[in-house]
């Protein structure tokens, strides 16, 4: 029986403040977890036997056999699936990220953890390591934001900085930086490179304007046909997946 203070601690990482102190994170699900074992050191697993019964050698700090009850109580979910992992959090360094030769996403204050996951997952599908974040973006590692990413998280590496700075220092590099903008050039005719930093802006105000300013590729995503008249915008993870798929499309031209 999994005991009152496991739950409770399983329960305490479902705020950002305990996954900080704690420096581990949940995620619940037959294939999330099945996913992420390989990627993330895990602290503690708990399962119904019969998903056990298909894992073969579990790599794990602590295994616990748990009744659908047990999982029940702690998991985040309306309906619990078979198994609930604490993984420890990576340390991911922004060293690692090299826009000069590939091409990186640049979230600014994306605040909806499901659009932080999809986001996720397409980098994922399109070839992106990495994503780098402004410091006011959704925590990658929010229970809601590791389920949306369906397992994606075990292979796209998610850093946060301030964004402003970060970008400053790319342009000095001569690293080209993309953005999406009304006023922006028809991205199926203009000439975008295989690396660079594409930056996707918050849900409800777009790229933030200091930001704006640093960025010298605008680029537009044109409705069809250009003379009726449709909804003001795109969902940002739409977006995302619309451009992605564009700069992947050329290189493979």
């Amino acid at each position: 029986m999994l005991s009152k203070a496991k739950i409770k601690y399983i329960r305490s990482l479902e705020l950002k403040k305990f996954r900080n102190e704690c420096n581990a994170f949940v995620a619940e699900g037959n294939k999330l977890v099945a996913d992420m074992l390989p990627a993330f050191t895990c602290d503690l697993l708990l399962a119904k036997s019969s998903w056990m019964a298909t894992q073969g050698d579990i790599p794990t700090k602590e295994l616990l056999v748990a009744e659908e009850e047990d999982i029940r109580k702690a998991s985040f979910l309306k309906n619990p699936q078979d198994v609930l992992a604490v993984f420890q959090r990576p340390t991911w360094s922004l060293e690692e990220v090299n826009p000069t030769n590939s091409l990186i996403l640049a979230l600014d204050g994306i605040q909806d953890p499901g659009n932080l996951g999809t986001i996720i997952r397409l980098a994922d599908w399109f070839g992106i390591e990495h994503l780098v974040c402004s410091l006011d973006t959704v925590d990658v590692f929010s229970p809601k934001v590791v389920q949306a990413t369906m397992g994606a998280l075990a292979h796209v590496k998610v850093h946060y900085t301030h964004l402003e700075s970060y970008l400053k220092e790319q342009l000095e590099k001569q690293v080209p930086l993309f953005g999406t903008f009304l006023d922006g050039e028809n991205m199926y005719s203009k000439t975008l490179s295989s690396h660079g930093i594409i930056v996707m802006g918050n849900e409800g105000n777009g790229i933030r304007p200091q930001i704006e300013q640093l960025i010298d590729q605008k680029l537009y995503i044109p409705s069809f046909p250009a003379e009726r008249e449709t909804s003001e915008s795109l969902n940002v993870a739409i977006a995302t997946a619309v451009i992605c798929a564009e700069f992947r499309r050329r290189q493979g031209n």
